[in-house]
Order: C-alpha cells, then sequence, then structure tokens
C-alpha cells in the first residue's frame, strides 16, 4: 500500500510551500488508494514555537487535506510526534557505530570554529569529512577504548555519519531523474546528540522506515540530504523497502529572483500563510488566506497549478478532478513564480460557483455588522444579482449597501462630471414617469430613454449616470432601470428627491 507523509516542523506558521507539499502528497496518496500521515518532527526543541502544531492542523483540515493516521488522530505506527518518539533513536544510531557506519565525535564548538578559521586563511572551506575527519576529535583517531572512557566520563558528544570516501552516491529522484553525487562533497551529518535527541536525518530515516513510507514527496531545499538518506538506508539494511524521493520544485517571489518569502507577501500585499497567524513571542501578526476571504478551494486549486498541470488547458479543477488528474511526473524541475493575480482569478472563480444562498449567508452577517436587517429574499436575490462583481466576501458591503441603504453622501468627482445645473429639472422628469407609468421594465425604459431622453436629444450617459448618482451615490451598480425595480417605486423617488435637494444647492 502507497503510504506518505506530511513531516513539518512546530517552528511556526505553516508557510503555503508547505502546504503544497502537504497537497501534493495528499493527490499521490488518495490517486493511489493509500494512506496519508501527519507525522511532527520536533527534534529542534530550541526552535519550537507554542501554538504551531495546532496551525499546522486547522490550516490543513480547512483546506481540506485529510490524513488517515497522525499526531491529531493517533494510528497503528505512533506515536506520530518525534519527541514522543525519542527513547527509539539511541539503539539505531548505536547500530551504525557498531557496523562502522557512525563514529563518536567529541570536538567542542571553539574548536571546530578555529578549524574554520584555519581554513578560511588559507581561501578554503573547511568541511568535516573523509579527509578532515582524522584530524579531530572523535573515535577514530581517538580509538573507541578512548572514546567510550570520555562517554562514562560524561563529556559531551555527538555521533556522525561515516561516508566512504570517494563513492557515487545516486538518487533515483520521481521528477529529476537520477541525482549523483560524489561522497568526497558531502560532509559527515551529526545524526545524534548525547542529550538523547536525534538529528533530523537520523530520525526522518528511521520514522519513514518503522511507519512503512512508501514514498518521500517533499521540497528541493532537500534534495542536497538525498545522498545522506539513502546511504543511511544501505547502512541499515533497507535498501530493499526504501521508499521512492520526489523533490518539489519551489515557489518563487512574483520577481522570479528566489524562494517566496513572508517580506514578499508583507511587501505585495498578498498572504503566505494558509491561516493568520499571531506570533506568541514577537506578538506580530501575519496575514492567511482564511481571513482574507480567500475560498479553500480556490487555494487548493491555485497551489496544486503552481509547479504542475494536468497536460491539457483546464485550469479550474475540484479536489476530486485534481486527484483523478494528479502525476508526479507532470511536476516541473523548475521553480513556480507566485502570481497575485491569478490567485485573485482563482478565488473570482470560486465565488462564482458559491450558490446565492451562501452568497447571501455573507451579505446578511456584514449587513448585521451595519446594523441593518432585511427580508431574506430579498438579500438572496441581491446576492445572486451581484455575485459576479465580487471576489472576496469582503467587497459585498461595499458593493451592496446601496440596495439597503440611501446614499448620504454623493462621488464628488461623479457629481462634477455629470451633473450639469440643469440635471435637476431631468431628475423631476424621471420622477414624474415613475409616478405615471406602470412599474415594469419596458415601459419605464421606454418612456425614460426612448420618449424623454432620445426624443429630447438629451445625452443618455449624462442623465442615466446622474440618475444612478442620486439613487447609488456614484457611477456603479448593476442595469439601472433594473435597480429602480428591485428598490421599489416609493424608495427611488425618495432618493432622487434627496438629490435634487441637495445636488441643486452644491451646483
Amino acid at each position: 500500500m502507497v503510504r506518505v507523509r506530511f513531516a513539518p516542523s512546530p517552528t511556526g506558521p505553516l508557510h503555503i510551500g508547505g502546504v503544497r507539499t502537504a497537497l501534493y502528497n495528499y493527490l499521490f496518496a488518495r490517486q493511489n488508494g493509500g494512506k496519508m500521515i501527519l507525522r511532527i518532527e520536533d527534534t529542534d526543541q530550541t526552535r519550537f514555537v507554542p501554538g504551531a502544531e495546532q496551525y499546522i492542523i486547522e490550516a490543513l483540515d480547512w483546506l481540506g487535506i485529510k490524513f488517515d493516521e497522525g499526531v491529531h488522530l493517533g494510528g497503528p505506527f505512533g506515536p506520530y510526534r518525534q519527541s514522543d518518539r525519542k527513547p527509539m533513536y539511541r539503539q539505531y544510531a548505536e547500530q551504525l557505530i557498531r557496523d562502522g557506519w557512525a563514529y563518536y565525535a567529541f570536538d567542542k564548538p571553539e574548536a571546530l570554529e578555529a578549524k574554520r578559521k584555519e581554513y578560511e586563511a588559507e581561501k578554503k572551506t573547511f568541511q568535516y569529512d573523509c579527509n578532515t575527519r582524522l584530524q579531530m576529535e572523535n573515535s577514530l583517531s581517538l580509538g573507541m577504548e578512548e572514546a567510550q572512557r570520555r562517554i562514562d566520563a560524561g563529556e559531551p558528544y555527538v555521533v556522525r555519519f561515516k561516508f566512504p570516501d570517494n563513492i557515487d552516491i545516486t538518487v533515483h529522484d520521481m521528477i529529476r531523474g537520477d541525482v549523483t553525487m560524489n561522497s568526497r562533497l558531502l560532509d559527515d551529518k551529526v545524526l545524534f546528540k548525547s542529550d538523547g535527541m536525534p538529528t533530523y536525518h537520523l530520525a526522518n530515516i528511521v520514522d519513514d522506515h518503522t511507519m512503512e513510507i512508501t514514498h518521500v514527496i517533499r521540497g528541493e531545499e532537500w534534495l542536497p540530504s538525498a545522498p545522506l538518506h539513502v546511504m543511511l538506508y544501505k547502512a541499515f539494511g533497507w535498501e530493499d523497502t526504501m521508499p521512492r524521493f520526489a523533490h518539489l520544485p519551489l515557489l518563487l517571489k512574483p520577481e522570479g529572483n528566489g524562494k517566496l518569502s513572508k517580506r514578499d507577501g508583507d511587501r505585495l500585499g498578498f498572504p503566505v500563510f494558509p491561516l493568520e497567524w499571531h506570533d506568541p513571542k514577537s506578538g506580530e501578526i501575519s496575514s492567511g488566506y482564511r481571513e482574507k476571504g480567500y475560498l479553500p478551494q480556490a487555494v487548493v486549486n491555485m497551489l496544486a497549478l503552481m509547479g504542475w498541470n494536468p497536460g491539457t488547458e483546464q485550469e479550474i479543477m475540484s479536489m476530486d478532478e485534481l486527484i483523478k488528474l494528479f502525476n508526479v511526473e507532470h511536476i516541473s524541475k523548475n521553480g513556480a513564480k507566485f502570481n497575485l493575480d491569478k490567485a485573485k482569478w482563482f478565488q473570482h472563480e470560486y465565488f462564482q460557483m458559491l450558490s446565492d444562498e451562501e452568497v447571501a449567508d455573507h451579505l446578511e452577517a456584514q449587513l448585521k455588522e451595519h446594523g441593518i436587517s432585511a427580508d431574506r429574499a430579498y438579500i438572496v436575490k441581491v446576492a445572486g444579482m451581484m455575485k459576479e462583481r465580487i471576489t472576496f466576501p469582503s467587497e459585498l458591503w461595499d458593493t451592496c449597501c446601496y440596495f439597503f441603504q440611501a446614499p448620504t453622501e454623493y462621488n464628488e468627482k461623479d457629481v462634477a462630471k455629470r451633473w450639469t445645473p440643469d440635471m435637476h429639472i431631468h431628475m423631476a422628469k424621471v420622477i414624474e414617469i415613475l409616478n405615471t407609468v406602470p412599474f415594469e421594465h419596458d415601459a419605464i425604459h421606454k418612456a425614460l430613454l426612448d420618449d424623454y431622453i432620445a426624443a429630447n436629444g438629451l445625452n443618455t450617459g449624462k442623465v442615466m449616470n446622474s440618475l444612478r448618482i442620486a439613487v447609488v451615490g456614484r457611477t456603479v451598480g448593476p442595469d439601472m432601470i433594473t435597480l429602480i425595480l428591485m428598490l421599489g417605486k416609493d424608495e427611488t423617488i425618495r432618493r432622487v428627491e434627496r438629490a435634487i435637494e441637495k445636488l441643486k444647492i452644491e451646483s
């Protein structure tokens, strides 16, 4: 059975790039009838941020990315939080040492820094590897007996992986093909510390193996670590069950030069996190897609197509369609630039798919915030008429407010452009027409536009936009006669009379 995992660290809010990684794992698992696991990788306790784990769970739940096992669900391969698995890692580190794949190292931070400066003075870069390890304080240079004496004396140590000298290591990547690196380019990474905590590299491999993970789909920032991970599977004798790897391209800044960051979002005014985040340390608040009014379906669709495409021109896809069409081999090797206009386009398309009742729910909530109550059927009718003009729910009040309250102010630029000194005469004629003709669309249209405006050679745009100013307060809104019919004769006449009184004086 296909088993994939999303394994974030609880060090802060979940970046939208991490959401895409979770989404691709989810699509792959569901397409293959497999399982999706949420594992929290908190081996680095110094970077732990309170609330981050719950944030991750809530964000992915909002987006409809569901898990079969995980830290919040339990399951047969738990626990699913690495700090809860701490006792098991030591035995694997010791196994590597026994089998000659790792060694104890006692180098103090100041000794490592001194070695780095020594190399820098010679215009070289220090790396703890097969060329330098015997110059350092470790069980290879000191001997195992001395190493054990130091450990027994309580001296701090780390366990480092021992790369064989000068071998080519190939990572078979589902997106990039074979990626080969020579071991001389790789440093002997720390796997385990004397406080009992493993580093990411050891815990990651042990957890993936013991949780029977079959595919590792993760960001390309982990590609340089993949040779070490491949070698760890070899060292443990787990090559036959090693998962297949797929390293995803980065999400890039809108300009395309570099990884998308929170600073880019702050600079250009868009979220880089799925939910609003309140930093418990600084108190800083970062915006989220949910709080900005994005629909989760729109965010999912947008992210799915940032680095992958189905091989067709289709852009709007439900989660079920994405599951059906998703193919790891169609993921691009190149980074995908974030496009704010495209994000808004997806949001607009999905907002249009909402029923009139669903849009009315948003509108009714905003009416209540402004102390306005209205007939539900009327609210639904307004919502259906106006939703095509809306991208975000927050735009509903400003777009629809004039259906529920008369304007108290008139846009100065619109008035200066449209409302001529004689306009009160034409508006009085509008009132006369509304009072004399049948109150239905064709009759009003004929009497106003044909029998009055056209017959008298008047400027249609100027008169009708002035009528719109009187009714709406500015030159926006739906078809004018449709709006009049929605508001009703009495309300329309009241608004026109008030505009005549207010704007005649100002003229």
